[in-house]
């Protein structure tokens, strides 16, 4: 699973938003938590240069729109050496 957090000025740590996405997931995307064995976790600031081209279209609209917002992308995990 891939996050992305956009946030303001005084955002929570990055692990403290994680868990709480991974549980409203459960049921949706996927049958429980526990499947996800990867967590790739990032936070940027609202009030940062942001390069719009490059984000996908959901993602522009919610930077567009100036609020906090969060990408989530939930994919196959690969083989560990790919992370190491």
């Amino acid at each position: 699973m891939t996050l992305v957090y956009f946030c303001d000025d005084y955002p929570p740590d990055t692990d403290n938003i994680i868990k709480p996405i991974q549980d409203a997931l459960v049921g949706l995307v996927f049958e429980d938590d526990n499947l996800i064995s990867d967590v790739d976790s990032h936070r940027r600031f609202m009030s940062d240069p942001i390069d719009l081209i490059s984000l996908p279209s959901l993602l522009q609209n919610g930077v567009l729109i100036g609020e906090e917002c969060v990408y989530v992308k939930v994919s196959e995990s690969q083989p560990l050496e790919k992370y190491l």
